[in-house]
C-alpha cells in the first residue's frame, strides 16, 4: 500500500511537470503571493469557466454526444498591517457531464473551501500563526451502479472538516510558505441521516453520531509562482500545496494527505486553459473497489480505504476583477 501511495504521488507530480499545465486565471492570482510591501488590504478574485461539447450524427465510428461544464469562483482578501498579516480565502468549485441523449447530468466537481490565517512577526522569515479552515461540498454525490441506478455516497455537510490550528508559519520568501501546527484540532462533521445512520457510521464518524472530533499535528506547505522570467513560461502559473495531519490518540502514523497541483495559462484577457490535481488519502474514509476497472461499481463489491484522484484539464472563460 506504502509503495502505492508513493508511486501516485511521484506519476502526479511528474505528470503536472510534463504537462505544464494551469490553474485557471483565479489560482495565478488567488494562491500567489506575489512580494508586496504594501500595508493595508489586498483584494481580488476570479470567475472562470470551461466548456466542452461533442456532437455526432451519423457517426461511423461511433461514439456518444457529452457535454460538460466546470467553473470556479474564488475570492481573497489579505491584510498586511505593521508585523501581522492576516490572509482569506474561498474557493468554489462545480461541474457537470453529460453523455448520451437521455442520461441526466453528472457531478464531476464540488467543492467549498474557506480558509482564514492569522500571523504575527515572531523573526525574521517566521510568523506565530492561527488557522481555520473549512470544507465542503454543495450537492449529492452518487456511485452509478449502472445508467440507471446509482447511490448516495455524499451530501452537503456530509462530509465537512473544520480545522484549528496553531504554530509557526516559515516565509522566506513572496512563493514559499510552511505551516507547521503541533497543536490542530480537526472535526468531521456528517449530519445526513442516510450516512451517520448507517452500520459502522461513514467518513470515520461512528454510526449514531454527527461529529467526530480529533486532535494532533498538522502541516500545510504552499509554493506558488506566476512571474516566470523565461519567454515561454511567461503566462504560466503554478501552484502546489499539500495538507498533512496526524492524530495523536489513534494511529498516528496513518497520515491524512491532501495535495493539490495547479497549472494555468492565459492565452489572452479572457480565456486561459488549466490543469489541476487533488490526491487525497485518509484511512477513516472508506470507498468500493471498482474491480473492473470500468468507473461502475457493482452491488457487493468491497469496501476498503483507497488513494483518491482527481484531475481537471479545461479551457475557457476567465475574468479577474
Amino acid at each position: 500500500m506504502k509503495r502505492k501511495f508513493i508511486a501516485v504521488i511521484v506519476l502526479s507530480a511528474m505528470s503536472g511537470i510534463m504537462l505544464s499545465g494551469q490553474v485557471t486565471e483565479a489560482e495565478k492570482n488567488l494562491r500567489t503571493v506575489t512580494a508586496d510591501t504594501t500595508q493595508g488590504w489586498k483584494k481580488g478574485g476570479v470567475f472562470a469557466i470551461n466548456l466542452a461539447q461533442t456532437s455526432l450524427t451519423n457517426w461511423a465510428a461511433g461514439g456518444q454526444n457529452s457535454v460538460a461544464v466546470n467553473g470556479i469562483f474564488s475570492v481573497f482578501a489579505n491584510l498586511k498591517k505593521g508585523k501581522s498579516r492576516w490572509d482569506n480565502s474561498l474557493d468554489i468549485g462545480y461541474g457537470l457531464l453529460k453523455q448520451g441523449k437521455n442520461n441526466p447530468f453528472r457531478k464531476t466537481d464540488d467543492k467549498i473551501d474557506f480558509l482564514s490565517k492569522y500571523g504575527r512577526e515572531a523573526f525574521k522569515n517566521v510568523y506565530y500563526a492561527a488557522l481555520f479552515n473549512f470544507k465542503t461540498q454543495m450537492t449529492p454525490g452518487y456511485n452509478y451502479i449502472n445508467d440507471t441506478l446509482k447511490n448516495k455516497i455524499s451530501n452537503l455537510f456530509a462530509p465537512a472538516y473544520l480545522l484549528l490550528a496553531i504554530g509557526l508559519d516559515y516565509k522566506p520568501n513572496a512563493y514559499f510558505s510552511a505551516f507547521i501546527a503541533p497543536l490542530t484540532l480537526k472535526f468531521t462533521f456528517v449530519t445526513d441521516p442516510d450516512f451517520y445512520l448507517l452500520p459502522g457510521g461513514a467518513f470515520g464518524v461512528t454510526q449514531g453520531k454527527k461529529s467526530l472530533s480529533e486532535i494532533g499535528g498538522y502541516v500545510r506547505v504552499i509554493y506558488s509562482k506566476n512571474d516566470f522570467k523565461n519567454d515561454f513560461m511567461k503566462n504560466v502559473s503554478f501552484t502546489t500545496k499539500i495538507d498533512l495531519f496526524s492524530n495523536y490518540l489513534k494511529n498516528p502514523q496513518n497520515i491524512v494527505v491532501n495535495w493539490e497541483n495547479m497549472f494555468a495559462m492565459k492565452v489572452n484577457k479572457f480565456i486561459s486553459a488549466s490543469f489541476n490535481t487533488d490526491l487525497i488519502y485518509d484511512d477513516k474514509i472508506k470507498v468500493p473497489f471498482d474491480k473492473n476497472g470500468d468507473g461502475k461499481i457493482a452491488a457487493g463489491e468491497s469496501i476498503g480505504s483507497k488513494i483518491q484522484f482527481k484531475e481537471i484539464l479545461g479551457v475557457g472563460f476567465s475574468y479577474k476583477f
